[in-house]
């Protein structure tokens, strides 16, 4: 029988790659050109239906079912004279992708014909079936009613001949079964608790929203050698295989020259997602070889979160073509760096201003000195309910592994900040105020010459302050946003409105407004100050003083979760109006069976692989080892035999030993995965966590042993050294 493993090499090596080239084009000539963007609705709608659509977008106006029918009309046209034939409602379902049913534009006429027909009721609302998706028990197999509802806050597009209209999906009871409706609430309960806040500076601004830009990490695969590893098409990861001799311990790959065909690979998904309206900006080599990255221009949140959901997929679509497969699990290989998806995140107001983003004057700075501490507060008071929606596992196996952010959540934010914050903390006398209006001096002179640049980097924290932005580094790579930023946008839009009520309630003492926010300010640096690391996030020096402060380190996906339905978090999430206690144990439900699932699956794997490929292939090549030692007896004499034979009786020996053991502890997690599935969710979740899965690390290090001792033509998967180098 032909040993797959070199089936799969060879192929990699005679197979021709995509021969995609760019269009004779400027990006900026098809950028947006399969999204209904503003110039679209302009040429598409009438004048009173597309005002209608801007105020829905910039003001949250309703739109009524007879304007609904005219964008409707404009929305099939436009999608037709692109070569659409067929609508769907896209929508992020809590299997962490997207979901979409596609009808098509024509409806029969008399006389066997059939026209394109696209109603505004169809635009607005679809009922899917919402019983087949991830509930918590929410919906039954018998109630299947569920409905997509558009959020025209995100534009349409085409994408294989389908008009996608973005939607948000909730039950037949109302509750929500996805991730953009809980997103939705969120930016709005921060819209308005930030619009406040900013009212204290300046009565221009009305509006603030949450912009996001997010860095996705990934690997590229050989498709070939994708498919002869069982474990990577099945997990996403590989639950075995010895390190390469050479990985990425020169540094030689981060940001060096970019192979060929991951370039042309590149090449074809900036230039789709280019069309769709995906400011794809940046692209580099990761740390790992094969590893690479892309990144965007920051955009509202919901729509980043859109065209990141949106990016997986074309990724796995296009990396197809060219005869790759792309790895979003967030640690594919052992010993060797995982991917995250790196969440930047800022407020913006409708006056253009960035809250996050130092200003010239010490009116701008105090102002970005506010929202600063506010975010700082907000993390320090609910860093679990952060923790817990990072939480995977995949993501597992990434945090903590000096490659990424520990489980500690922690926030960086600069020596200049710092000395900022502290001179805060120090100062004893109120501030002053100048007469031209809200200048608050409080006799630090630094703080009108805060610089954009005012930090630098610290690539170890996992909540670091980068200049006029947070850096969410603890985001793994395969997450929906939605799921993070809807977390954080919660509990600083909760800090806000706290702030607010803290400062009007010295107010109305009859203390000065810039003395009463200075005074809640000074008293929530103190109060925050356990939450600022400015150190190295992976030294193990790093726990102790953690420890020491407070700060909860919770390390696997079981626990972490817990957070989600405790008592402080419903309150926060129920009061902010963003999910009800019911919506949150439902969440709480789904992630452990899906964790739980991940893990089961992992171990039935390895099981398999062990049993099927393993040890047959090391019976077979101790068994050849075992004819030849017989035959150096049948021509040695004995003083000779026992001195030139002793390594293969000894590698023969280690590998009975090898064998055995993958058998016993292969059995034992047999046993362990039939106790936890007896179990309860949550007994079962935590024992798929202590009980199995430390089985696929010693099943794993034993496997790891054999490849290195038996013949390499004989072994019958790809191995680390050729899956991770592009050929």
């Amino acid at each position: 029988m032909a040993n797959i493993r070199f089936i799969a090499l060879e192929a990699t090596l005679t197979r021709k790659r995509s021969d995609f080239k760019l269009p004779d084009r400027k990006v900026s000539e098809y950028f947006g050109e399969m999204t209904f963007n503003r110039e679209a609705m302009q040429e598409y709608l009438t004048r009173e239906a597309y005002q209608k659509l801007i105020n829905t977008i910039e003001k949250g106006e309703t739109i009524e079912r007879k304007i609904a029918g005219q964008i409707a009309a404009g929305i099939k046209s436009w999608a037709i004279s692109k070569g659409a034939t067929h609508y769907t409602h896209w929508f992020h379902p809590l299997t962490g992708s997207s979901a979409e049913k596609h009808d098509a534009f024509i409806i029969p006429v008399e006389g066997g014909k059939a026209i394109e027909n696209f109603q505004g009721n169809e635009l607005i609302q679809q009922e899917p079936d919402a019983s087949s998706f991830p509930s918590g028990g929410i919906r039954n197999t018998f109630e299947a009613r569920g409905y997509t509802a558009w959020d025209p806050t995100s534009y349409a597009f085409i994408m294989e001949n389908t008009l996608c209209i973005p939607t948000i999906f909730v039950s037949y009871t109302g509750e929500a079964l996805d991730y953009k409706t809980p997103l939705l609430k969120s930016i709005a309960s921060l819209d308005k608790a930030a619009t406040a806040v900013c009212k204290y500076f300046d009565k221009n601004i009305n509006k603030v929203y949450p912009t996001l830009g997010w860095e996705q990490e990934y690997f590229l695969v050989d498709s070939a050698l994708y498919k002869a590893r069982p474990d990577l098409a099945l997990t996403g990861r590989t639950v075995f295989g010895h390190a390469s001799a050479k990985d990425q311990q020169l540094s030689d790959h981060y940001f060096g020259t970019i192979h060929e065909s991951a370039l042309l690979f590149m090449q074809e998904l900036e230039y789709e997602s280019h069309r769709l309206g995906i400011p794809i900006k940046t692209r580099h080599n990761e740390v790992a070889p094969n590893q690479f990255e892309c990144a965007p221009v920051f955009e509202e949140t919901n729509i980043s979160v859109d065209h990141n959901q949106l990016l997986m997929h074309l990724m796995e679509k296009i990396a197809r073509k060219h005869n790759f497969q792309v790895l979003l699990h967030e640690k594919p290989y052992k010993d060797v760096n995982g991917s995250g998806k790196h969440n930047n995140w800022s407020l913006a107001t409708n006056t253009g201003l960035n809250l996050l983003s130092p200003g010239k004057t010490s009116t701008s700075n105090f102002r970005f000195l506010v929202f600063l501490v506010n975010v700082l507060k907000a993390l320090s008071e609910n860093s679990e309910i952060l923790r817990a929606h990072i939480a995977s596992a995949g993501n597992d196996h990434r945090l903590g592994a000096h490659e990424a952010p520990p489980a500690i959540i922690s926030a960086f934010i600069g020596t200049q900040l710092t000395e900022t914050l502290n001179l805060i903390e120090k100062q004893t006398k109120k501030g002053k105020v100048n007469t031209n209006g809200f200048n608050l001096n409080i006799n630090i002179p630094k703080i009108p010459e805060i610089l954009l640049d005012n930090t630098d980097r610290n690539r170890t924290s996992p909540f670091a302050f980068t200049g006029n932005k947070f850096e969410f580094r603890a985001v793994g790579s395969s997450a929906n946003c939605a799921g993070p930023m809807m977390a954080l946008n919660t509990i600083v839009a909760n800090q806000l409105k706290l702030f607010k009520e803290d400062v009007d309630k010295l107010m109305q003492k009859n203390v000065r407004k810039d003395d009463a926010i200075f005074q809640v300010v000074k008293k929530y640096i103190k109060e925050s100050k356990k939450i600022r690391f400015e150190g190295n996030n992976y030294g193990d020096e790093w726990l102790t003083e953690a420890e020491k402060r407070g700060l909860p380190n919770v390390k696997n996906t079981p626990e972490a979760l817990k957070a989600l339905i405790s008592n402080k978090t419903v309150k926060l999430f129920e009061e902010c109006k963003i999910l009800t206690r019911r919506e949150l144990d439902a969440r709480y439900k789904i992630q452990l069976e899906n964790y739980t699932k991940k893990i089961q699956i992992e171990s039935r794997v390895l099981g398999d692989l062990a049993k099927n490929h393993i040890i047959p292939i090391a019976i077979r090549y101790q068994n050849t080892l075992i004819e030849n030692v017989k035959g150096l007896k049948d021509v040695l004499d004995s003083k000779t035999f026992v001195k030139l034979s002793r390594n293969q009786m000894q590698t023969i020996k280690e590998i009975s030993e090898h064998v055995e053991e993958i058998k016993t502890q292969v059995s034992l997690m047999l046993e362990e995965r039939k106790k936890a599935n007896r179990m309860d969710l949550e007994e079962g979740a935590m024992a798929y966590n202590k009980n199995v899965l430390p089985y696929l690390d010693i099943i794993r290090k034993h496997i790891d042993k054999l490849e290195l001792m038996i013949d390499d033509e004989l072994w019958p998967l790809p191995k680390y050294r050729e899956l991770l180098f592009i050929k």
